[in-house]
């Protein structure tokens, strides 16, 4: 085995094996009779769509974001759509966000038929520069969405003393921040909704997909709930224009409410080895984030290179899996060559060539979090 390579954990059979930046075997483990004894029920209950499971883990979920009401839906990209259309956006609008975020909010808004106008990032945490923010608005501005990118919260502050002045909802992505606190509040309680995916790497993951808005708003909530299920108001009355079928299911709800109650504890051990990786890897070809307890729920660990790729291939030989979250800016996107042609987002396009995703998940020993530290440390740069 190389220097610096980890043992492997996972397959006792195995000589080797590759450390996931998320393993979700490991995570799943310990719950496997818990999960499995859910599951069963479920089956032996023969309620499969919007039953008491889904009812279940909505008010549990809701409870727990401090909002009013949570909405299951089939996956957090139906929750960016169907909450732009909660705010009515539609044809002709326009909506705010950044484009370092995977392309899934920009989905959303091209899927409601409105045109995205992005803000680059501030570069210290690749999170939306808010002195650009109101730059970017116009009287065609029918929306703004943060996104709360690897797990660590935007300056909501600012964020939502911009929305309120200028009379714009302000949507939250909270697809990778599940649990992450400012002042007391947890993400998605901030804004006039908060969207969450629970696809199974999330902090809060299904084992499969799934998502939710959260609200307090309750013209919002009940608009929510017609659009997921054909804009009905009642049974095959169809009333909310732009209606769909996005339901979380019942074998997913009650997986996920097995799951919640540990989300703290799970994210207070990613925050712990994300604080560790930035207090020690001391590369000076490295740059590491800042991680603050309560803002940070670990969800992602990224750190940055000018020699990204080289990184990546060094830590591959020392079975050290990594990933780049994300390569392509939205704004480079194929799709939308003709409306960006020219736009420049420098920051936003600079940390695309440069961020790197290390292994973070809570099942990870501290043996192995020094053996990431140590390769990196170690690392020639080319």
């Amino acid at each position: 085995m190389p220097r610096g390579a980890l043992p492997c954990v996972a397959f006792a059979h195995a000589a080797r094996c590759m450390l996931k930046i998320n393993d979700l075997a490991r995570h799943h483990a310990p719950l496997a009779e818990a999960l499995a004894a859910r599951a069963q029920a479920v089956l032996a209950s023969g309620w499969f769509v919007l039953g008491p499971e889904v009812a279940a883990f909505e008010s549990a979920f809701a409870r727990y974001c401090g909002v009013e009401h949570a909405i299951g839906v089939a996956n957090g990209t139906d929750a960016l759509e169907l909450a732009l259309r909660a705010c009515r956006v539609g044809s002709g609008d326009e909506v705010v966000n950044v484009a370092n975020a995977g392309m899934y909010t920009t989905t959303a808004i091209l899927a409601v038929g409105a045109t995205p106008v992005f803000v680059d990032v501030g570069d210290e945490d690749l999170s939306m520069d808010m002195s650009l923010l109101e730059g970017a608005i116009t009287a065609a501005t029918r929306a703004i969405v943060v996104t709360h990118l690897y797990g660590h919260l935007v300056d909501i502050d600012a964020a939502l003393a911009i929305a309120a002045q200028r009379g714009i909802p302000l949507i939250e992505d909270c697809a990778q921040s599940h649990g992450a606190r400012h002042r007391g509040q947890r993400a998605g309680s901030f804004g006039a909704v908060g969207c969450f995916s629970f696809y199974p790497t999330k902090n809060l993951g299904a084992l499969g997909d799934g998502g939710a808005l959260v609200t307090s708003d309750p013209v919002l909530a009940e608009r929510v709930r017609a659009l997921r299920q054909y804009g009905w108001s009642s049974k095959y009355a169809a009333t909310v224009p732009h209606g769909r079928n996005s339901r979380l299911d019942e074998l997913q709800a009650s997986l996920l409410s097995v799951k919640l109650p540990h989300l703290d504890q799970w994210n207070e051990r990613r925050v712990s080895i994300a604080r560790r990786y930035s207090r020690e890897i001391r590369h000076p070809a490295l740059r590491v984030p800042a991680v603050d307890d309560a803002r940070d729920v670990g969800h992602l660990y990224v750190l940055r290179s000018d020699a990204r790729d080289a990184l990546r291939a060094h830590l591959a030989v020392h079975d050290i899996a990594a990933e780049v979250h994300y390569p392509i800016p939205d704004h480079r996107q194929a799709i939308l060559a003709d409306h960006c042609a020219g736009l420049s987002l420098p920051v936003t396009e600079r940390a695309c060539t440069q961020v790197l995703t290390l292994p973070c998940f809570p099942e990870m020993t501290d043996a192995e979090v020094a053996g990431v530290v140590d390769c990196c440390n170690r690392w020639k740069v080319p």
